[in-house]
């Protein structure tokens, strides 16, 4: 099976154990300070976490899994608010899993179809939420619940 167009979506992603998170929003939603939360709490929890993309990131499918990945420039770099942008360890690629929408209030008690997306045809869990302070616990939880095992 052949890989289909790359796509550039405003976003970032990371990788949690074994599941590639799309965090997706617009500038200034919070994407690079959420992908440090997670990153820095997996790790403070034992698990293996990295960037793989900040701000950029392209897209591919194939086999019907979601491919990210670093757009260069800026590869290996992410914002940090206050510092501009500064290296990171970081990941070639990673199978995207689950997709956090930031930037809008999410639902009290959203519908079921609100909680996943299609990405290029694929069907993922999805979570939508303003980042604040402590929601990498959420997004920790979240994934454990409809990603798997991260």
């Amino acid at each position: 099976m052949s890989a289909s167009p790359s796509i550039r979506l405003h976003a970032s992603a990371v990788v949690i154990g074994e599941v590639g998170v799309l965090i997706r929003g617009p500038s200034g939603a919070g994407k690079s300070s959420l992908a440090l939360a997670l990153i820095s709490l997996a790790q403070l929890q034992g698990r293996f976490a990295r960037l793989v993309a900040d701000d950029r990131t392209e897209i591919v499918v194939r086999a019907g899994r979601v491919i990210a990945a670093p757009v260069s420039p800026i590869e290996g770099l992410v914002e940090r608010r206050g510092l501009g942008l500064t290296p990171e360890p970081h990941l070639a690629g990673a199978v995207i899993r689950f997709v956090i929408d930031c930037g809008a209030e999410p639902e009290r008690m959203p519908e079921p179809e609100a909680l996943v997306e299609t990405i290029a045809g694929v069907t993922l869990p999805r979570l939508c939420l303003l980042p604040r302070v402590g929601d990498e616990r959420l997004v920790l939880a979240a994934l454990a619940l409809f990603a798997g095992p991260g």
